[in-house]
């Protein structure tokens, strides 16, 4: 879902051509590392499993990170006042993938949809798009640090009483706001987290050297120390024993909503980007799958949803065949992206994100 569109390999000045290919290559990964974990199997405690699922709780963080540094780029010449906001591309964009992802949470391929959160994320984030740095890491660390602890607090008001389903488009308008922002497994009051650290990290030169290699350390360094922390603490305050209990702060558990895991998550997302940008030949032709599959982010996490619920589900039952069939979607989309962008400079579901524009008749 690139908010800056695609990049032609052979255009653009050097430097922003490096950038967004970097930038089209994290997002190209973090699309294959969810296709790979909505596909499954899941349950298995097996070694090769463990290793097989290793971007779960964190290919979809690397996603909204790349949502926030895309959100940035595209209203940079606004920041200054001088070019007003894009404010109609930005709600078209809000209301299609809010409708896109509430119709897609419908069909039956067991996967929570993250279409919606994200359309909600860019919608809350229009107050900052002019705002101080500073305000924004703010407003990201309260995310991060307060979001969780009002998750479980809003959980012991009602006794546990929302189960982190998914809402979808029958649902009333209510319960569907009450999902995204709140009771859902992406609940906005925490996944802001990351995609205001987008917006934060978008104004930095990330194609100095100087800027990746930090991202690279700090992001080892925050992922890492985060994970570690965790089972310290769970042996100082104990294993949390239900979702009300405040001792679930502790945990690093992947999907936990919990602190030290969106940050160990967040830090990794950042070493990936980190090491994305170090890299200087992305625009070689034997990147150009990868890449295009970057550019066709949004068009290709909805043709996985699709594959999924027509041809996979609902397998499947073992690792072997989990790594099949998440290969084999993997290749068909990245070969449509390379063939579509052989001809085509957005793709489909991409060239919708764009405001139509009115054609005036002539009498």
């Amino acid at each position: 879902m690139s908010a800056e569109g695609t990049v032609s390999f052979e255009r653009a000045p050097r430097v922003g051509r490096h950038r967004m290919l970097a930038l089209d290559a994290a997002r190209g990964l973090a699309v294959i590392g969810m296709i790979a974990i909505n596909t499954g199997p899941r349950g298995d405690d097996e070694i090769l499993e463990l290793i097989y699922r290793a971007p779960y709780g964190r290919a979809s963080l690397l996603f909204v990170l790349l949502g926030g540094i895309g959100l940035s780029l595209m209203t940079r010449r606004s920041r200054t006042g001088r070019v007003p906001l894009p404010w109609a591309g930005l709600l078209w964009r809000c209301a299609l993938l809010m409708l896109g992802g509430l119709a897609l949470q419908s069909l039956d391929h067991g996967v929570s949809v993250i279409l919606q959160v994200y359309a909600l994320l860019i919608l809350f984030s229009l107050p900052l798009l002019r705002a101080s740095g500073r305000i924004l890491l703010v407003v990201s660390g309260l995310s991060a640090v307060a979001g969780p602890p009002l998750w479980i607090l809003v959980q012991a008001q009602t006794d546990g009483g929302f189960d982190r389903d998914p809402v979808s488009a029958t649902a009333p308008i209510g319960e569907i706001l009450t999902g995204i922002v709140i009771t859902g497994p992406y609940p906005l009051i925490i996944w802001g987290a990351p995609f205001v650290f987008g917006l934060w990290l978008g104004r930095r030169k990330l194609t100095e050297t100087r800027h990746s290699t930090r991202l690279i350390l700090w992001g080892a360094v925050t992922a890492v120390g985060a994970r570690v922390l965790s089972p310290v603490l769970v042996a100082m305050f104990g294993e949390p024993t239900s979702h009300l209990d405040w001792q679930r702060l502790v945990s690093a558990v992947a999907h936990s909503q919990m602190p030290l895991w969106l940050i160990s998550g967040t830090g990794s997302a950042v070493f990936v980007l980190g090491l994305c940008l170090k890299i200087r030949s992305w625009a070689r032709p034997r990147f150009a799958p990868l890449v295009f599959l970057g550019q066709l982010a949004l068009t290709a996490y909805i043709g996985h949803l699709l594959i999924l619920a027509l041809i996979v589900r609902p397998g499947p039952d073992t690792l072997s065949q989990g790594v099949l069939a998440a290969a084999s979607t993997v290749a068909v989309l990245m070969i449509f992206a390379w063939l579509w962008r052989q001809r085509f400079s957005r793709g489909p579901f991409e060239m919708l994100l764009r405001v139509p524009k009115l054609r005036r008749t002539t009498p």
